[in-house]
């Protein structure tokens, strides 16, 4: 009798831990879900860097047709990942990741020939920008001297600690981010700009700026005036947008903290009235028993700051975990090795929440390229396939 009622406990045990662990029900309404795709400028140097004409275009050709085979139907380019273009610009000089070097002209234009593949298929566009970063290391030797960036090495617009950036409280970078997206949705025939996760660098790049600030004005904290700084210039580039019919979003950290302590990012204002943004992909790249950030809880912290229904929820996953360890997941941190369904119950779970326009995956070579491979990711992906029907 105590082995049967040990038998009924155990089984009552594992069932708690698998409805627990299980995703919700899928709704069954009918939407117009968007399927993305990060490409980044590393995959543009694999794949495009120092290619002639024809063998580039053959890439792109073949990265557009690979995304549409899977299922997916978007794109997520990085056209200025360090101030500069993979598209004619007047305002940054072609990109290093695409040519030999920055400011070369590598004889044609991947953002159109990005475009034009996608259209073949039917599959949308959206422009990726990092909008203040200008090198990852402080080495400005090939900084072109056609970069707005080189014009002000000399000057505060400019930041060199652990890397170069400019100084988001000037004026002369609003304008520049301003112009540069307005030189995109009026050329190009994209879907959407976004945004990525790269704001303030530190809280340091414009304490002059503060202080001249305080002078005129009635005291608000560093952090207020950060988090101004920047919705400021977020209002204006979806001004631009707008008045181009082009969708503007941003993918933030999925760590709501980090948006509020570290980068000053105020998404909370951005989804809770319009004129911000028209779409949030929060880079929710946890798995569902990472200790301190278990995904449904994050997403669903996510919904509940859209409080305007102009602004539409995507969520952006991490496929790039898969088959490895998440270090930062604490007891959680081998969920990503023992299963090969994670981002299927996440696409599973984020199609209930409210307003909920679609997902992405970060990022292409992890999905596309063997070489990036785990024992998991062929059984990752079939089991993705099962929801995309």
């Amino acid at each position: 009798m105590k082995k049967i009622l040990l038998c009924i406990s155990l089984l009552i045990g594992i069932s708690g831990i698998l409805i627990n662990n299980a995703p919700e029900v899928e709704n069954n309404e009918e939407i117009d879900e968007k399927r993305s795709i990060f490409i980044s400028y590393i995959e543009l140097n694999k794949y495009l860097n120092n290619k002639d004409s024809s063998s580039a275009k053959i890439s792109i050709k073949e990265i557009v047709n690979n995304i549409y085979e899977l299922g997916f139907n978007e794109i997520i380019v990085q056209v200025r990942s360090f101030s500069d273009a993979i598209y004619k610009s007047e305002v940054f000089p072609w990109s290093r990741y695409i040519s030999s070097s920055e400011g070369v002209d590598p004889g044609y234009d991947a953002l159109e020939e990005f475009i034009k593949e996608a259209s073949r298929k039917n599959i949308s566009v959206i422009a990726w920008i990092n909008p203040y970063r200008i090198r990852n290391t402080e080495d400005i030797s090939d900084i072109s001297h056609k970069s707005p960036a080189y014009t002000y090495l000399e000057s505060d617009v400019v930041y060199i600690n652990n890397g170069i950036y400019f100084n988001p409280s000037k004026d002369e970078v609003v304008n520049l981010i301003v112009k540069g997206v307005e030189e995109i949705v009026k050329n190009y025939k994209v879907d959407g700009i976004l945004f990525d996760d790269y704001f303030y660098p530190d809280n340091e790049i414009d304490m002059k700026d503060y202080d001249e600030y305080l002078k005129d004005n009635e005291y608000i904290s560093k952090n207020e005036y950060n988090l101004n700084v920047v919705s400021q210039m977020i209002k204006k580039v979806h001004d631009v947008c707008e008045k181009y019919g082009v969708d503007f979003g941003v993918s933030p950290d999925g760590n709501m903290e980090n948006n509020y302590n570290k980068v000053f990012a105020d998404v909370k204002r951005w989804c809770g009235s319009s004129g911000y943004i028209d779409f949030i992909m929060p880079q929710v790249y946890y798995g569902f028993n990472n200790e301190s950030k278990a995904f449904k809880k994050v997403i669903e912290e996510w919904e509940s700051i859209i409080l305007d229904d102009s602004v539409k929820l995507r969520v952006a996953l991490a496929f790039y975990k898969n088959g490895s360890i998440d270090k930062w997941a604490k007891s959680g941190s081998d969920e990503w090795i023992l299963n090969d369904d994670i981002i299927m119950r996440e696409i599973i779970l984020s199609r209930n929440l409210n307003g909920y326009q679609g997902f992405s995956l970060f990022r292409y070579d992890y999905i596309f390229n063997e070489e990036n491979y785990t024992e998991m990711t062929v059984n990752e992906i079939e089991n993705m396939k099962k929801v995309l029907n």
